[in-house]
């Protein structure tokens, strides 16, 4: 299964793009759903929705969609995963009302978060087991053999990325695969549209973790000027979904 969407979904610049001018913020997820069939849930990295929010997605959300969710940088850039317990119960609550409409936890890591494996170790081990987790390490000393057998052991994945500044290695570590596509440009994060070709090379990685038989997300994060929407669009296409 392969499932294609953005990072967020209400933007005003997507105004055009994506939504009808005037349209209200809050029917914008009802459109949104009619063009995905998955999200990125960002806003919940700055602030951690409560649980009866969670169910209300649950309700608006149609059969067979896919949320995933970003968890909170109270956890993982204030607390750098210490002592997790607490925000691991928050989640789990949050993680079991959205139901069958649940994606992939998000773990983004801060730049300035150097390895620190038994950290780590316990942080996956504090989650739910029922929860599906992709870590995002913006720290090339993560990079590592063990850091990757870690991941393998927990059945988490290691969150592949393409953006400025960031490493792309291409490593499955659980049954599924989460891609964050950051954009193309090389001198800023979040910026530029991905060209034909740029797409044309990533539907073949996808089609690769396909074929091993991992679902695969990939969410594109370049939302200035609705690059992220245009280049969903595009790669949908490009791999028949």
């Amino acid at each position: 299964m392969i499932h294609i969407g953005t990072s967020g979904w209400s933007y005003d610049h997507w105004e055009n793009v994506l939504y009808p001018i005037g349209l209200p913020a809050a029917k914008r997820l009802a459109y949104y759903v009619a063009a995905f069939d998955t999200v990125e849930l960002n806003a919940s990295f700055y602030r951690w929705p409560r649980t009866t929010v969670f169910a209300g997605w649950h309700r608006r959300l149609p059969p067979g969609f896919q949320m995933s969710v970003k968890a909170p940088r109270g956890l993982t850039h204030a607390k750098k995963l210490y002592a997790p317990e607490v925000w691991a119960e928050r989640i789990g609550a949050g993680w079991h009302e959205l139901g069958d409409r649940r994606g992939v936890l998000l773990v983004q890591l801060g730049p300035g978060q150097t390895r620190d494996d038994a950290r780590l170790d316990y942080f996956l081990g504090s989650l739910p087991c029922w929860i599906p987790v992709a870590v995002e390490f913006r720290h090339e000393s993560w990079l590592d053999d063990e850091v990757f057998a870690l991941l393998e052991r927990h059945g988490a994945a290691y969150c592949v990325m393409s953006g400025a500044g960031l490493p792309c290695v291409l490593r499955a570590t659980a049954p599924f695969v989460y891609l964050r596509l950051h954009g193309p440009a090389h001198d800023s994060l979040y910026a530029g549209s991905y060209s034909d070709a740029d797409l044309r090379w990533w539907a073949g990685r996808i089609r690769e973790w396909s074929a091993q038989g991992r679902e695969v997300f990939a969410y594109f994060n370049n939302d200035g000027d609705g690059n992220a929407v245009r280049n969903a669009w595009a790669l949908r296409a490009e791999l028949g979904v």
